[in-house]
């Protein structure tokens, strides 16, 4: 007797897609009849999975963790897991492997935020109809089948990062000085900006600050505000007929052969190349 049943498809990305989509390995829905581990490592995929109904367990990173309906995961298939379904209460899963050229980046982005890979979202419908969509690409074939499979696993990516956060934080929310700090890059980015400074005019510890911005922005402090200043001098490279030494000084660069060092390390082009390009 078959321990579960399941309707999948099994895909062979073109080359192309391989090497620039994100792309479906496999993707369908299980329900399970009876009790069965499902054991891998050392595949070279990412497994995300729904749990629609009944409940189970996974085993990830050399931990059990319980899962019942309205959990998600999302496991890095490379690593050790496995998953098994409940004798009483069998389980019920929408899932979809699926890799590509910047999977990892995605996963590693989304651990390294203190995401985890078993969450659960507010709304599991979202979920549902980008996987359900996932599967009738996959199902009808068209010419824009995979680059329309690039979308919805985009999508489902997407709600990863902000069903996961929250969860942690009942609503996506950033701190309030964190907030402050931001504002107070985009309105001083002209100015000398220092985190001793930050740090005495916020009270709050500057190593603190430091690294409770990156995490909260995904960015050194230091690097978001060079983007910002790097941004205003690009509006005035295209809006304005002032010169690259008074753009430098009016959006807070030290000197001119630094802003030029700067722009050119962010844009491949210097102020004027950008300025005659735009």
């Amino acid at each position: 007797m078959a321990k579960s049943t399941s309707d999948r498809i099994i895909s062979t990305p073109t080359a192309y897609a391989k090497e620039h989509y994100l792309h479906v390995q496999e993707v369908g829905t299980l329900q399970s009849l009876e009790p069965h581990i499902s054991k891998r490592q050392n595949l070279n995929s990412y497994l995300f999975f729904v749990v629609l109904d009944g409940c189970g367990e996974v085993s990830y990173e050399n931990k059990k963790y319980p899962i019942s309906a309205g959990n998600c995961v999302w496991i890095d298939c490379t690593r050790p897991y496995s998953h098994e379904s409940s004798a009483k209460d069998p389980w019920s899963l929408m899932w979809v492997h699926f890799n590509g050229a910047e999977a990892r980046a995605h996963y590693d982005n989304f651990i390294r935020h203190g995401n985890s890979f078993l969450f659960r979202p507010r709304n599991l419908v979202d979920f549902t109809d980008a996987l359900t969509l996932l599967y009738r690409t996959q199902q009808t074939k068209s010419v824009f089948m995979e680059i329309t499979s690039n979308k919805y696993l985009t999508d489902i990516i997407t709600l990863c990062f902000t069903e996961s956060r929250q969860e942690h934080d009942g609503e996506y929310s950033i701190p309030e000085k964190l907030m402050q700090v931001h504002s107070y890059l985009e309105q001083h980015y002209n100015e000398k900006v220092t985190l001793e400074k930050l740090s005495e005019h916020f009270f709050i510890s500057k190593f603190h600050l430091s690294r409770e911005y990156k995490k909260i922005y995904g960015i050194t402090l230091f690097h978001d505000l060079t983007a910002k200043r790097i941004s205003h001098a690009k509006s005035m490279l295209r809006f304005s007929d002032d010169s690259v030494e008074s753009i430098a000084a009016a959006t807070g660069f030290q000197d001119a052969g630094y802003f030029i060092k700067v722009f050119r390390q962010s844009e491949n082009m210097t102020p004027l190349e950008y300025r005659k390009k735009w």
